[in-house]
């Protein structure tokens, strides 16, 4: 396990993810890049004449381990052979005279001393950045926590990319909550990227986990977090944050929706994707107050195994190297079992179609609708999935 993490390391420094699968040999060939050099100079030396010198090559050795060894005594062991080397080629009549062995030497030890101080310093800010990277995720505990897979009628899949590269959070947004009323989902996104983005989708998430509790519909939720977003953001602030708003009532095989601008969720039902389109528009939160408006839910009957799959624009503006957008309403239906594998698939899709890393946050959630019936069949009234 050491090894494979310096192999990672060692690659990382050389322009090769290091969440792609290595070969040992790969790690075992950058251990010996540097020695192989040296072996590469000793054999140019003795096919070359005397009057060519060929030792100050040598200096590229510690160079290189510097880059590729992930402890500072790699490079003090790779300068040191180097200077032995040196000493031996010296004897057999490479650089005598002139004072270039002495060059040599001094060249090697520079270089050896700057590429253990090279490693100490990448060492230090790989501990950073892993003190960091665990801050990242305490945080996405926290904003965004692990959804239960199983929550009353519904299945439930989450995936979430971040655009940072180094990121495990971002702008988007999305939740899911048992309430009174029944299982309550928010999907979001906030416009812009960093920690104000962060900030605001925290502030956003807070107070859809308070109001879905309190509020007896999806409008009075939506005006809870439309006045808390304007309490966030202030007067001055261009920020706004689409959202979708599903509810699941407990009664009623059906889900209610609510739009603020955000891209329609699609239903799955068999090998047909229908987009679920509001009433009306609505504008997303933080544009208007949505306190002053009257907001159109839209309620859609369901099925057994109906899939509903709400996404953020990450996701279908994910563009191919023609420019041509993610067909998500083409590629969305299947026939694989359980929400996992769907999402691996579309997760894996939109890669191929886009050739590269996402450049903006992308999150999807996929609900499975099986309606749990209560039956008694002597068993105390056991709920039985139908």
């Amino acid at each position: 396990m050491r090894g494979t993490a310096q192999t990672r390391r060692a690659l990382r420094l050389v322009g090769v993810a290091s969440d792609r699968p290595l070969l040992p040999t790969i790690g075992l060939f950058l251990r010996l890049l540097p020695f192989l050099v040296i072996f590469a100079v000793v054999v140019l030396a003795a096919a070359t004449p005397e009057n060519v010198h060929v030792a100050p090559l040598l200096a590229v050795a510690p160079a290189l381990s510097g880059l590729t060894q992930t402890a500072p005594r790699g490079p003090l062991i790779t300068g040191a052979v180097t200077a032995v080397v040196a000493v031996a080629l010296t004897a057999v009549g490479q650089g005598r005279g002139g004072g270039e062995p002495f060059i040599t030497l001094v060249s090697i030890a520079l270089v050896t001393t700057t590429a253990w101080a090279g490693v100490h310093v990448r060492m230090r800010q790989e501990r950073t950045i892993e003190e960091v990277r665990s801050v990242a995720e305490a945080a996405q505990e926290v904003l965004l926590p692990q959804v239960p897979r199983f929550m009353g009628p519904l299945t439930v899949g989450v995936r979430y990319r971040a655009a940072a590269a180094e990121a495990r959070i971002g702008g988007d947004l999305y939740e899911v909550v048992p309430t009174p009323f029944g299982v309550r989902v928010a999907i979001g996104d906030v416009r812009g990227k960093g920690l104000g983005a962060v900030r605001t989708a925290a502030a956003v998430l807070s107070a859809f986990r308070e109001a879905a509790y309190e509020e007896p519909d999806l409008p009075g939720v939506a005006r809870r977090l439309s006045a808390s977003l304007e309490r966030r953001l202030g007067e001055d602030d261009e920020e706004f944050v689409t959202l979708i708003l599903l509810g699941f009532p407990s009664d009623n095989a059906c889900v209610d929706v609510l739009n603020c601008g955000h891209p329609a969720p699609l239903l799955l039902r068999a090998a047909h994707a229908e987009p679920l389109e509001p009433p009306t528009p609505t504008p997303p939160l933080g544009i208007v107050d949505l306190r002053e408006l009257d907001l159109p839910v839209l309620r859609v009957p369901l099925l057994p195994e109906d899939r509903l799959l709400l996404y953020t624009d990450g996701i279908i503006e994910a563009r191919n190297s023609a420019g041509e957008f993610y067909p998500l309403p083409d590629r969305a239906p299947d026939s694989l079992p359980g929400v996992e594998d769907t999402l691996n698939r579309l997760e894996a899709d939109v890669r191929r179609h886009v050739g590269h890393p996402l450049q903006d946050d992308a999150a999807m959630v996929l609900l499975r609708y099986r309606p749990v019936v209560a039956r008694h069949d002597g068993l105390r009234g056991a709920q039985l999935t139908a």
